[in-house]
């Protein structure tokens, strides 16, 4: 059972504490050059899209992979290159 906090499961609780950090250093840096108002905007507006994103990916499933359809044959008989030769 993976660890769970604030209904982020097992790695997504990284994601989401990364998605809060991304956002406040985007949000501090965009209104220490710009202007503190468009760095308040940026941190409102990029915080729950980052945090969205997260909660998004999460219903994937925490173990992610990428499911491929067909049928896949293994060659019996390995190509000349991979055969180990003996020393004589």
């Amino acid at each position: 059972m993976p660890l769970t906090y604030k209904g982020l499961k097992g790695k997504y609780i990284g994601w989401g504490i990364a998605s809060l950090i991304i956002g406040l250093i985007a949000g501090g840096i965009t209104g220490s050059v710009i202007n503190m108002y468009l760095g308040g905007l940026v941190t409102l507006l990029l915080t729950p899209g980052l945090l969205f994103f997260t909660l998004q990916r999460q219903r994937g499933g925490i173990y992610n992979r990428t499911r491929q359809d067909g049928l896949f044959i293994h060659p019996l008989n390995l190509p000349k290159s991979y055969v180990r030769e003996k020393n004589i």
